[in-house]
């Protein structure tokens, strides 16, 4: 049995009149389910880490499609969770106030996880955006058989009054197309906001902290990915030699033992770290990297306002 195919309806398609339609959707869902991946595949390049660590995504990201009858900006949020910090209470927060920001919102629940308490509990925080369309996103469908992906199709149907269910797979381009073509039938008509070509707003000092983070989350223990935090200093282009880039971070962590785990026998694992994100940052920025990396502590950063304040996380 073939998994249920949605065909994009009319609405997604540019206005007879040749107006065009700009605007913001949401991709939300409890940790580790496919949506900066997703984010990533729909805007065709890499504007947002991932990992197979839940809680990666810890800032809003946006990824921008260009369409010659839209512009759709993809915001890529942190999993929404039950707090147990001062950080994950800041992230919670965080979504939640995004989510009252845009035009449409996808709710995003993979194929081969059974619905849970996690998704059902989103569901209701959901239903009560009168005034917001939710599209029901089915993620990862490459990793789950048909008949599962059926199966899922109507468990996530039922946990709500969705405006569309999509299946799709960010790894294979499974409905992609379909998704794109669902989310831009909800926007507003209006011009195009950010200029052709560009694929986010995201800063670059801020891209190249994620990417170095990637790294380090590549291989670390379970308890060790919610306690890495990366700052980059400076950066900026080495006098006298405008094709070589330089970049000073800072990894932090909050006891001594994880640094030691971080940096490794004799620092092999930071320089592996280092050697990764150097490859990522170089095709990020189209130049050669220098990367000077250390590794702090900040003792319980998490937890404590000011080192959060420090870290680039705000209230």
């Amino acid at each position: 049995m073939s998994p249920p195919h949605v065909t994009a309806r009319p609405a997604g398609r540019a206005p007879e009149d040749g107006s065009l339609r700009f605007g913001f959707a949401c991709l939300a869902g409890r940790p580790n389910v496919g949506k900066s991946t997703l984010t990533n595949a729909l805007v065709g390049a890499k504007v947002a880490i991932t990992s197979d660590r839940p809680q990666t995504t810890r800032r809003v990201i946006r990824g921008i499609v260009h369409r010659s009858d839209a512009q759709l900006v993809i915001v890529d949020t942190p999993g929404l969770h039950r707090p147990r910090t001062l950080l994950g209470e800041r992230l919670d927060s965080l979504v939640r106030s995004t989510l009252t920001e845009v035009d449409v919102i996808g709710f995003c629940v993979p194929a081969a996880d059974q619905v849970g308490p996690g998704d059902k509990y989103l569901a209701r925080e959901l239903a009560t955006l009168k005034h917001t369309p939710v599209v029901a996103i089915v993620t990862k469908t490459d990793q789950a058989p048909q008949e599962q992906v059926a199966e899922q199709l109507l468990a996530v149907s039922e946990l709500g009054d969705w405006a569309d269910v999509v299946p799709v797979s960010a790894v294979t381009g499974y409905q992609l197309d379909v998704l794109a073509d669902v989310l831009v039938s909800h926007l507003p008509e209006g011009p195009p906001l950010y200029p052709d070509g560009e694929l986010t707003d995201e800063p670059e000092q801020i891209m190249v902290a994620e990417l170095i983070r990637e790294a380090a989350l590549d291989g670390v223990r379970d308890e060790l990915p919610h306690s890495i935090a990366v700052v980059v200093e400076e950066m900026g282009p080495r006098p006298g030699q405008p094709d070589l880039t330089d970049v000073h971070a800072e990894l932090y962590v909050e006891r001594p033992s994880q640094k030691a785990i971080v940096i490794g026998t004799k620092g092999a694992r930071l320089k592996d770290v280092g050697t990764r994100a150097r490859g990522q940052i170089e095709a990020l920025l189209g130049t050669r990297i220098y990367l000077d990396l250390h590794v702090k502590i900040a003792k319980d950063w998490q937890r404590n306002p000011r080192q959060l304040r420090r870290l680039g996380f705000y209230d």
